[in-house]
């Protein structure tokens, strides 16, 4: 059934493009060379000065731990798992009209990859997948929504870079699946490549990171181009369709949604470029400031990942024993701690209520001709990125 609606929101649905210092101690190394001198001296008359170099010295030194001990306490004082554990619900950030990421089903559901990242969340805090609040945000409104407290967390298909991490005051945890530009231009064309598509109209959302991607590889390419910009993706697909432009480009999980919606509509046979012309590893996003809340939401993804490994998913786990001290520390039974704020059986919650990495990856990426097995996104035993820390 879930096939079924995330098939019939495809085409019901229009996709939206996707997105795309602490002291060092050197105030307090000055002091001791006054205060050795001092008594070294000879003459009687030196006391006076020595104490007179001494003296200013404790006030700096003072001033110099005040300001690493507020620093400590802020980036650990945390307060939201209190909060979020107080209030009973996890508030998600995510979008509501992205099939396989997360979209709205006929009965007012939301569905998708993302969706299902933020029940993990719940299952893990609150013991309850379903106590989520998703909070539908416009890309231009996400990281307001998360500096604002308006939002715990935000899972929306967002890129971590470096600008997010540093001025937008958000902190990335786990990726949950690494993703790629690309582009996509109609099969009849016969176009196979960025060089051929040298002095096309591409189409794209205008003052986005999928446009200065373009900019920047086509340019190192020397490939001249005609960008077609417009001011929201929605209106950047529409141009494509109506064939104002020879290409169109955007994450490529976001051009095998539009490809597959494009041809399950009656339009044109559509071809994915193969080159990939930049990373966008997509993932959540807590506000900085928080580390035991940011730890709670890494370990909680990255539960859906050592279940994987384990071979455990939601059909099995309830009924798993831990044949192994590893294992056996996963699925809580001797109470083991890590010191998070989370119960010892917590990955037991979220795979038996969600599913494991592979499960939710199946269920919402697959369908839409995204293959996980052989991709960046498998198990770093199959050759992939998933790769979590020890559970110990």
């Amino acid at each position: 059934m879930r096939k079924i609606a995330l098939l019939a929101a495809i085409v019901a649905v229009t996709l939206l493009a996707a997105a795309c210092g602490g002291d060092d101690g050197e105030t307090t190394a000055p002091s001791p060379p006054p205060a050795t001198e001092a008594p070294v001296e000879p003459a009687a008359p030196e006391p006076p000065p020595a104490t007179e170099a001494a003296a200013p010295e404790p006030p700096p030194a003072t001033e110099a731990a005040a300001p690493d001990e507020d620093t400590v306490d802020l980036s650990q004082a945390g307060g939201r798992l209190a909060e979020v554990q107080a209030r009973g619900d996890v508030r998600c950030g995510v979008r509501d009209a992205l099939p396989g990421f997360n979209f709205l089903t006929p009965d007012g559901e939301h569905e998708g990859f993302d969706s299902d990242f933020c029940r993990v969340i719940a299952a893990a805090v609150l013991g309850d997948a379903n106590a989520v609040d998703f909070v539908d945000l416009a890309t231009a409104d996400r990281f307001t929504a998360l500096q604002s407290g308006e939002i715990d967390v935000l899972v929306r298909n967002t890129t971590f870079t470096a600008s997010r991490d540093g001025k937008e005051g958000a902190n990335f945890v786990y990726t949950t699946l690494y993703d790629g530009q690309g582009l996509m231009v109609p099969a009849a064309t016969g176009i196979r490549s960025l060089e051929d598509l040298a002095d096309a109209n591409i189409c794209v959302a205008q003052g986005t990171t999928t446009e200065l991607n373009l900019t920047d590889v086509m340019r190192s390419r020397d490939i001249p181009f005609n960008p077609v910009t417009f001011g929201e993706s929605s209106e950047a697909r529409t141009g494509y369709t109506a064939g104002q432009c020879e290409g169109f480009t955007s994450d490529k999980s976001s051009l095998a949604v539009f490809k597959y919606e494009i041809e399950n509509g009656g339009g044109d046979e559509q071809f994915i470029l193969p080159e990939t012309i930049s990373k966008e590893p997509l993932g959540p996003a807590v506000l900085d400031g928080d580390t035991e809340w940011a730890q709670v939401v890494q370990w909680a993804v990255m539960a859906t990942i050592q279940a994987w490994e384990f071979g455990l998913d939601s059909g099995n786990i309830l009924s798993a024993t831990g044949d192994n001290p590893a294992l056996a520390r996963f699925l809580g039974e001797e109470g083991f701690d890590p010191g998070l704020g989370l119960p010892s059986d917590f990955a037991v919650q979220v795979v038996s209520q969600v599913g494991n990495y592979h499960e939710i990856y199946e269920r919402h990426l697959e369908p839409l001709g995204l293959p996980l097995h052989g991709s960046v996104n498998d198990l770093w035993t199959h050759g992939g990125l998933m790769y979590v820390p020890p559970y110990r």
